[in-house]
């Protein structure tokens, strides 16, 4: 336990599973006589969102930083503490608030295990601070201080009363020297020291404190919520024969292809049996054939639904053998949750219950008009069997998981009720608080921030849309540093299977390779879908469309996995660097720095000691070479101004001696579009990097 901390035995509030807020315990609190005596205010408290009614995402090993407005009437000093405590705990630590500016005030805990942690800040009126405040004015206008020092020494005596040991013997040692007639210059002195004020801050009385009305929360989640990079891939495309569908033992002998470059989450589409009624077939033709494989997404047939394996993927046993090898790769594999089912899932006959019945009998498809997709039957969410679905839905969950499966990427979120998810996520977490959820919800703003709050662990984002340097600048700056960062943990994606954008289909290699290190570097979190990223895979099904020519969603595919031209090495360059440079592994520190080149982006992280820090300049036009002039915020580098300083390019080994904020830089799209410069404030000598490398 940190010095500053201490543990408190008050009470703790019953947790509802309806809200993770809680009201202040009861007791004393309540009676008026105490009420009517609080004099201090706790107000603006942060990070608190929507009123308390969410919680706040760390994860292990990570700190909350609270702040508070705290004042009282009149010119009392106050003091305060946060208070904080694991779910399993009965006892508060406390930790004190540290004064701001402008009635602000400060302090910070770290959460060292999973689960959940409550937190509120309780402030007082510190009568012997005030005291002591006072006498130094009052002596260094020489004016009479016998009373006064009778004053203070009846506040210290009761400190001594509540203290035991040495410290009550000193504290009745320098009240007694404070009897009228005993005052000396030593005393005064004494009285007024910082030491004292200490000692009687660890016995202080506070019978009448102010406590902030809410119990605020924070989940935290294992590292790897924070911290990964994913890797797409569909098994069934693993085979090396052409026409041949693959299995889980194809996609178990490339692990070692997808490990080796970096990559910490395998993620698989869904496995399961695919309808054959209305089956897409190649390029998402509505009028598929026998020979068609259809789309992953259109769950559920004759050998069973969600629970159940593709039977050309393999066996159950085939795909926990796949994540005990991933797991000896060093990798996890997250598994699509997609709550659809095709028209021959076994719930369509034995739960029609739970689908949209329409008037002539047929059950509603899934559309967006005008789109169809007959292959896609949505879940009935407003059904009058409503609680059994979402007890059956759930159980899917609980069956992956004693699978081995602890995360899940969830298709489309946004399109089933905010209540479900509420409560499913609540239920799976209590069971199980190392499982992650990631949301995929390509929607408005809005409601992809209310999926956060609602407990998913990560969340896809606009990134592969945002392209212009004042696009990525404005919307990373909303993710980074409002209090959206508080429980929206963004996971970019520069393509999926159904996104191919404008900038990847006409930007060439030089594009594929600007839009990946922007999102290993902006994000902490961050996946591309393979092997498409690295073989570059760029042909349009047809002009004006994100969707891809010959996509594997509705077609097996053999990737030549050891062309030339493959982005493999750079990727595993850039996965490299992040795991070695721990300013990575954050968003929060994210800070954009000033180029006078609209084509040139430049920020910089931060590891949390200040001792790990990047600055990554990235050249926005696949097609030129640009330059410019970077204006460095030189307190965000932790840099002084008046001594030179060097960065070191990890991605060429190139190191350059730089000073002061205005620093020239030069990219070739061509031959590589971006800086990852590790910066050294030591500066000793010119050949000296070999300590950071």
């Amino acid at each position: 336990m940190k010095q500053s901390e201490k543990k408190s035995n008050s009470p703790a509030a019953a947790t509802s599973e309806k809200s993770l807020t809680k009201v202040r315990p009861s007791g004393d609190d309540d009676d008026p006589n105490v009420e009517g005596r609080r004099r201090v205010v706790i107000e603006g408290l942060r990070p608190e969102i929507d009123g308390g009614r969410f919680p706040i995402k760390r994860v292990v090993g990570q700190s909350v930083v609270v702040e508070a407005d705290v004042f009282t009437d009149g010119h009392d000093e106050i003091a305060g503490v946060i208070r904080y405590r694991h779910e399993r705990e009965d006892a508060w630590t406390e930790v004190p608030l540290m004064f701001v500016e402008n009635d602000r005030w400060r302090a910070s805990f770290e959460v060292r295990e999973q689960g959940l942690y409550y937190y509120t800040v309780t402030a007082w009126i510190d009568h012997f601070r005030s005291w002591q405040r006072d006498m130094r004015k009052r002596i260094a206008v020489g004016q009479e201080v016998t009373v006064e020092l009778l004053i203070g020494r009846d506040l210290i005596k009761g400190a001594a009363i509540r203290a035991d040991g040495a410290d009550a013997e000193r504290l009745n040692e320098i009240a007694t020297a404070m009897e009228q007639g005993k005052v000396r210059a030593g005393t005064l002195k004494t009285v007024l020291e910082q030491n004292l004020t200490d000692l009687m801050a660890r016995y202080a009385d506070h019978p009448w404190p102010t406590t902030y009305d809410k119990e605020l929360v924070v989940i935290v989640d294992r590292v790897r919520a924070g911290f990964g990079a994913w890797y797409e891939v569909f098994p069934r495309s693993c085979a090396k024969e052409p026409g041949r569908h693959g299995t889980f033992q194809d996609c178990e002998a490339r692990l070692p292809y997808v490990a080796g470059m970096g990559f910490d989450v395998l993620y698989l589409p869904p496995i399961h049996p695919i309808g054959r009624t209305f089956r897409k077939g190649k390029n998402n033709d509505p009028n598929g054939n026998s020979d068609s494989v259809g789309s992953p997404w259109a769950i559920g047939a004759a050998e069973g639904g969600h629970t159940a394996i593709h039977s050309d993927l393999g066996t159950p046993e085939d795909f926990r053998r796949l994540i005990g090898k991933a797991q000896e790769q060093g990798m996890e594999v997250a598994l699509d949750l997609a709550f659809q089912c095709s028209p021959d899932h076994p719930y369509v006959k034995h739960h029609p219950e739970w689908f949209v019945q329409r008037p002539d009998g047929t059950i509603q498809y899934a559309e967006n008009p005008p789109k169809k997709y007959q292959d896609i039957y949505p879940l009935n969410f407003e059904s009058d069997q409503w609680a059994p679905l979402w007890r059956e839905l759930k159980g899917i969950v609980v069956h992956w998981i004693d699978q081995g499966v602890r995360i899940f990427r969830v298709d489309n979120p946004h399109t089933k009720p905010f209540l479900f998810w509420d409560w499913l996520i609540a239920e799976v977490k209590r069971e199980h608080p190392d499982v992650l959820f990631l949301s995929e919800a390509f929607t408005r703003p809005k409601i992809m921030y209310r999926l956060a709050k609602l407990g998913f662990t990560q969340s896809y984002t606009y990134f592969a849309w945002r392209q212009t340097k004042s696009e990525l600048t404005q919307y990373f700056t909303e993710l980074t540093k409002t209090d959206v960062r508080e429980y929206f943990r963004p996971n970019l994606w520069p393509n999926t299977p159904d996104i191919l954008t404008e900038q990847l289909q006409h930007g060439g290699r030089a594009s594929f390779m600007a839009r990946f290190i922007l999102a290993a570097t902006l994000g902490a979190n961050y996946g591309i879908y393979g092997p498409a990223f690295e073989l570059m895979e760029q042909r349009p099904q047809k002009q004006g469309s994100e969707e891809y020519l010959d996509s594997e969603k509705y077609e097996l595919r053999v990737w030549d996995l050891d062309r030339r031209d493959s982005l493999k090495e750079l990727i595993c360059q850039v996965n490299r660097i992040r795991r070695e440079n721990v300013a990575f592994h954050n968003d929060q520190s994210l800070t954009f720095h000033h180029v006078d080149n609209e084509e040139l982006i430049a920020y910089s992280k931060r590891s949390a000691d200040g001792e790990n820090v990047t600055l990554t300049v990235v050249n926005l036009s696949p097609h030129y070479v640009h330059s410019g002039w970077v204006h460095l915020d030189l307190q965000a580098l932790g840099v002084r101004a008046d001594k030179p300083f060097q960065v070191m390019d990890l991605l060429t080994k190139a190191y350059y001696t730089w000073e002061g904020p205005r620093n020239y830089v030069q990219l070739d799209p061509h031959s590589m579009p971006a800086h990852i410069f590790l910066i050294r404030r030591d500066l000793r000598t010119e050949h000296d990097f070999d300590y950071f490398v």
